[in-house]
């Protein structure tokens, strides 16, 4: 008998399917991970669900840190989530290997109109689109405002940020006895490097008219790169120790006057409005530029729809509701994040002073699709190839030369079996 009822239950309501009462079921995998994000996603589902009782979503919890592998999982498995949390640099395979929907006739106009077109082609993949971009995050300079007022060095401003070669020499002017003018967090190096080297003109990935994308490290490529490596190995005035951390790590040393700079994802000032120490005065600064300006490339987070969802309609009237203008503006603070929308930007919550905000949301029209968004292969390429070459040139362990020839000759074979 509970065999039996199990069995009726299983009929009555299925994963991402419909019940037999007609209700429609979505499953949503958020990857919301701060406390205030998570609770900002469950209330919008909440009011969801509240209000539209014949399509109910299923808020699911998912993991930053094995997104890519357990969605890999599920499609295979055909138990994808109808409504899929994720990066735009993670979307290139699943949308070239048919796993997501395309959007283009999906999503309603004034969606479509009210995010930009540059934040468009982060999740434009041929001709299809396979995500909403919805929430962006510039990379500054969270810096101790107590040390710059007492060097005496000019405290750069999205109207005149520093250039690269002045940020270097400020560095160095702010270190000395055991201190350093900025502590590079460089775990993960290579999204860091490549969306800075917008600002000086890099792109690394170029494609022929034949639409293969080959790597070429040029000139533009190189200043980010060359900063970091003189920075650390140099002028001294760049922790070395700190090279091989994630940006939390750096915290510590940042509040205890070992670092004067840390630069980090916009997002990381919620965890220092919570961990710095009583009376520690900091700021936030905008990026060095280059010679295009305060250009830097971005990932978004994205919302996607199964291709194998039978309820896609359903699942883009959600996102409709999800990312309206106020709950755009409610997603982006519970992230300490910007979001993409234009009306979610002109929100007064999003351009007071106060902890950077308006510095962040100043430099929101300068931030471009990444250079890595539609490359495939790219995974492969950051992980076998990219982020042991620049971990070892940062550390001083090769030279500018071998960096260049490793990210395009063994770049290049990778890139090519993912061509073919």
């Amino acid at each position: 008998m509970p065999a039996l009822v199990g069995l009726l239950l299983l009929a009555g309501c299925s994963p991402g399917g419909t019940r037999d009462d007609g209700r429609v079921t979505l499953r949503f995998q958020s990857l919301a991970w701060q406390q205030e994000s998570v609770e900002a996603n469950r209330e919008l589902v909440e009011e969801w669900n509240a209000t539209h009782p014949d399509v109910r979503v299923e808020y699911v919890q998912g993991n930053w840190d094995s997104v890519h592998d357990q969605l890999l999982t599920s499609f295979e498995g055909g138990e994808a989530p109808d409504i899929i949390h994720d990066a735009s640099d993670d979307l290139a395979d699943f949308a070239y290997g048919g796993r997501l929907a395309d959007l283009t006739h999906l999503l309603p106009d004034r969606l479509k109109a009210d995010i930009p077109p540059r934040s468009w082609e982060t999740t434009t993949f041929g001709d299809g689109v396979y995500g909403v971009p919805f929430l962006q995050e510039p990379r500054v300079l969270i810096a101790n405002s107590t040390w710059l007022k007492k060097s005496g060095v000019r405290v750069p401003t999205p109207e005149r940020p520093w250039s690269w070669p002045e940020f270097r020499r400020i560095t160095e002017r702010l270190s000395g006895a055991g201190k350093y003018g900025v502590a590079w967090a460089l775990k993960e190096p290579v999204s860091a490097t490549l969306n800075l080297s917008l600002s000086a003109g890099g792109a690394l990935f170029h494609r022929g008219a034949d639409g293969r994308v080959t790597v070429r490290f040029e000139p533009g490529d190189q200043v980010v790169p060359r900063t970091i490596h003189d920075q650390v190995n140099t002028d001294h005035s760049a922790s070395a120790t700190t090279l091989g951390s994630g940006g939390s790590d750096t915290l510590p040393g940042f509040f205890g006057g070992r670092y004067a700079m840390v630069p980090l994802g916009f997002s990381y000032r919620q965890q220092i409005v919570q961990q710095a120490p009583e009376g520690f005065d900091w700021q936030v600064l905008p990026a060095p530029a280059g010679a295009d300006g305060l250009t830097q490339g971005v990932s978004p987070q994205t919302l996607s729809i199964a291709e194998d969802s039978p309820h896609k309609r359903e699942a883009a009237r959600f996102l409709d509701f999800l990312l309206r203008p106020r709950n755009m503006v409610c997603l982006a603070l519970g992230d300490w994040m910007l979001p993409t929308g234009t009306e979610a930007l002109k929100d007064p919550a999003l351009r007071t002073a106060k902890y950077g905000w308006a510095t962040g949301t100043a430099l929101a029209a300068h931030l471009s699709p990444a250079p890595a968004q539609s490359v495939r292969g790219y995974p492969e390429w950051k992980d076998k190839v990219a982020t042991p070459a620049y971990q070892e040139y940062y550390s001083g362990a090769i030279g500018l030369g071998e960096l260049r020839d490793r990210l395009e000759k063994d770049g290049n074979l990778v890139l090519a079996r993912y061509q073919r």
